[in-house]
Parts: C-alpha cells; sequence; structure tokens
C-alpha cells in the first residue's frame, strides 16, 4: 500500500481519530433509540459517520488512480488564529454574550486570512451575529445570553 495523496490520507487520519474519539466518549452517555435519543445519541452516530468518511479519505488517498500530492507545511500561524478563536468564543459566550462573542470570533479568526479586509470582516461579523441571533435565540428559544449579564 503506497500512500500517494498525502494530504488526503492526513485528512482522513484526523476525522478517523476525531470520529472514533466522539464514538467512544459518547459511549459513556445513554444512546437510546432513533425514536427516543438518549444525549449521547447523536454524537456516537455522528463520530461513527465522520470516522467512515475519514476511511473513505484515506482509501482514496491510497488508490492507484490518484494524483500524488505530498503533504505541505503546516501554516501553525493559521492554525493557531483559528483553534484560539473558537476557544475564546467558548469561553467568553456566558459572560459576554452571544452578540459580543460571535462578533470576536469572527474578528478574531479573520486575522488568520492573509485576505483580511476591515471592511468584510465587520460585515461578516454584522451577518453572523444577527443570523445567530435570529436562529438561536428567537426561532430555537435557546438559553442563550445576547448581551453581558
Amino acid at each position: 500500500m503506497t500512500i500517494r495523496n498525502q494530504r488526503d490520507f492526513a485528512v482522513g487520519a484526523a476525522y478517523i481519530a476525531t470520529g472514533a474519539a466522539f464514538a467512544v466518549v459518547s459511549w459513556g452517555y445513554e444512546l437510546g433509540s432513533a425514536s427516543a435519543m438518549g444525549p449521547g445519541y447523536f454524537p456516537f452516530w455522528l463520530g461513527i459517520v465522520l470516522a467512515l468518511l475519514g476511511l473513505v479519505l484515506c482509501a482514496g488517498a491510497t488508490s492507484a488512480k490518484t494524483q500524488r500530492l505530498p503533504l505541505q507545511r503546516w501554516d501553525w500561524r493559521t492554525l493557531a488564529w483559528m483553534t484560539g478563536s473558537v476557544a475564546a468564543f467558548g469561553l467568553a459566550l456566558k459572560p459576554l454574550g452571544l452578540v459580543l462573542s460571535v462578533f470576536g470570533l469572527v474578528v478574531a479568526s479573520s486575522l488568520a486570512s492573509r485576505e483580511f479586509t476591515w471592511r468584510g470582516t465587520l460585515l461578516n461579523a454584522a451577518a453572523l451575529v444577527l443570523l445567530n441571533t435570529v436562529l438561536f435565540v428567537l426561532l430555537l428559544d435557546l438559553p442563550l445570553p445576547l448581551w453581558p449579564a
């Protein structure tokens, strides 16, 4: 077995690892059934589907018909901005509320792009704040604070 497309193989391996971790951790919760889902049902099956998708990617990366693509060097700056912005969003949601947290998430994650512009970022942030407020707070009625307490 020769890995011809190293990029797809690396992504597939990451999907397998993430999916397996979700499935294993959610196994500790009550799964329930399709008609009466428990708290572990959705994460378990999502993990299984993600792991299966990873297997498909890994198998495709070893196919003889696949173009050879090497794994490129990681852009640590982009990875740090993206991961940090999502972590900061999670930490800021309760104390700052949905509006400021989503706004901060969009601005911080936009800094990861080399094509960053303030105009595009602010328009994107405004649209996502509006969309998240309407979808999660108004339509789904989730108990998320909009503003700092």
